[in-house]
């Protein structure tokens, strides 16, 4: 993967929640940090609360949707394998696009209480370089398509492009580079996730794992 591509990602990984408001129950409070590099560990979420039953409250649990696929069937060997490697992937990539997501949400209140430009970008730069050293070494490991698939999956959280991030944190000039070096290297940060389309297999994936089916 290219050097570009590979700071992209970096920056994308360290900003992308900062571009949306997020919801902060439906995300896991304390996620585990990664472990020499590698990705870290993605609980499931559930969401704790109470209802009520003939005049008194009960604790009620509720589990995250349960999707059940039917078995594919593969036209060869080869498609087999595809899935295969798209489901290890999914696995690596998918934790750290909610890490990514999680850990700025944590502290978009507090920089929401910051009265200067200065201090909020002096917050921002210490987030982002925590997460560079800490990252930055399986980052370096990602192919090309373990990058487009890491772009997608921080889609899918957000709901926001590639392209709109940078643009939203860098401006337009120095997205249009990243978007422009990225076309070359196979990466399309304006186009956005499509679980229905072309990425309806990896949205399959996604919602097995998520689900603890995987």
């Amino acid at each position: 993967m290219s050097r570009l591509i590979r700071l992209f990602l970096l920056f994308v990984f360290s900003f992308v929640a900062l571009s949306v408001s997020a919801q902060k129950d439906s995300i896991p409070a304390d996620l585990p940090k990664a472990d020499n590099g590698e990705a870290p560990a993605m609980p499931i979420s559930i969401e704790v609360g109470k209802s009520w039953y003939k005049g008194d409250s009960i604790p009620a649990v509720i589990f995250p949707a349960i999707y059940k696929y039917p078995p594919l069937d593969f036209a060869n060997e080869k498609e087999r394998q595809n899935y295969s490697r798209l489901v290890q992937n999914v696995k690596l990539l998918l934790p750290l696009a909610k890490m990514a997501r999680a850990t700025i949400v944590e502290t978009y209140d507090y920089i929401q209480t910051l009265p200067t430009k200065k201090e909020r970008q002096a917050h921002i730069d210490a987030v982002e370089a925590g997460l560079k050293k800490e990252y930055t070494p399986m980052l370096n490991r990602l192919s090309r398509s373990q990058g487009r698939l890491l772009v997608k999956l921080i889609d899918r959280e957000t709901n926001q492009t590639g392209y709109q991030i940078a643009k939203a944190f860098v401006g337009a000039f120095k997205a249009n580079l990243y978007q422009g070096i990225s076309f070359f290297f196979g990466l399309n940060l304006n186009k956005h996730y499509d679980p229905e389309g072309d990425d309806r297999y990896t949205e399959r994936v996604v919602r097995m794992v998520e689900s603890g089916q995987l």
